[in-house]
């Protein structure tokens, strides 16, 4: 889904779906999401027979004379506490758990260009634009033959991506809904984060961090190729790279020697 490009007439319930999830690992985060919401409504429904339920019971129409209760004896405070834990193992330990295991398990398992099929992509985040840098035929960042491309970033399908990324200015965060990943990019730093993404078609990159005056333009364009057209798509990069390439322009300097 477009968010910038949104229908008038898009209902309620398009608006409340995710994005399509095009990536191997997104449906990780969709579950973490899914389980603090559903505990999240199971304790607010608790809270709400609680305050109804007790205001119902105890009205002045079935107790003429009020009960006064400070809190704080034993059985009160052994009632508290029993609820504070329940709430604190189901909601906030666990979630810790499960995201943990994610990002030791999946997410900092970083992929091995020299061991595995991985396409490389360096990223300069700058007010308010995304700059995109491949390794040209020689297979090294910062040469003359590099493809670098501005707002538009084109990957295959069935290869694992991996990106460093830093910022010309201040702090943006590279945000790709489709594969529910993001990532801050920070001046003077270098950051990482792999993804893949299964489903050809076209999709949005956007920033997730508040950057200036412009940040709600800060928009690039994703698209998943198949490995034949993205093959082809290099190909003809790589040339128009080759052929026009101005090692003079300094807008097409900011590529760094990759390091593992």
């Amino acid at each position: 889904m477009d968010f910038l490009n949104l229908s008038v007439s898009t209902s309620w319930w398009e608006l409340s779906k995710p994005p399509l999830d095009i990536s191997t690992n997104g449906h990780l985060i969709d579950s973490l999401f899914a389980y603090t919401t559903v505990l999240a409504v199971f304790y607010f429904i608790l809270v709400c027979i609680g305050l109804f339920g007790f205001s119902f019971l105890y009205s002045y129409k079935r107790n003429k004379t009020p009960l006064y209760t400070y809190g704080n004896k034993k059985k009160h405070l052994l009632i508290t506490a029993f609820i504070g834990a329940a709430v604190f193992l189901s909601v906030d330990l666990n979630i810790t758990r499960l995201s943990n295991n994610d990002l030791l398990d999946v997410f900092w398992k970083w992929p091995n260009p020299k061991t595995e099929k991985v396409l490389r992509v360096e990223v300069m985040a700058q007010q308010w634009m995304w700059s995109f840098r491949y390794a040209g035929p020689d297979d090294q960042f910062g040469t003359a033959d590099d493809i670098v491309t501005n707002n538009d970033l084109r990957v295959p399908t069935n290869t694992k991506i991996l990106f460093h990324l830093t910022s010309k200015d201040v702090i943006h965060s590279f945000f790709v809904p489709n594969v529910r990943l993001k990532v801050d990019t920070i001046p003077g730093r270098v950051t990482r984060v792999w993804w893949d993404a299964n489903i050809p078609g076209e999709y949005d990159i956007v920033c997730a961090e508040m950057c200036g005056t412009h940040h709600y333009m800060m928009k690039a364009r994703l698209t998943v190729y198949s490995e034949e057209d993205f093959k082809g798509w290099m190909a003809t990069s790589e040339k128009l790279a080759m052929n026009t390439n101005n090692p003079d322009d300094k807008n097409l300097a900011w590529g760094w020697k990759w390091e593992y």
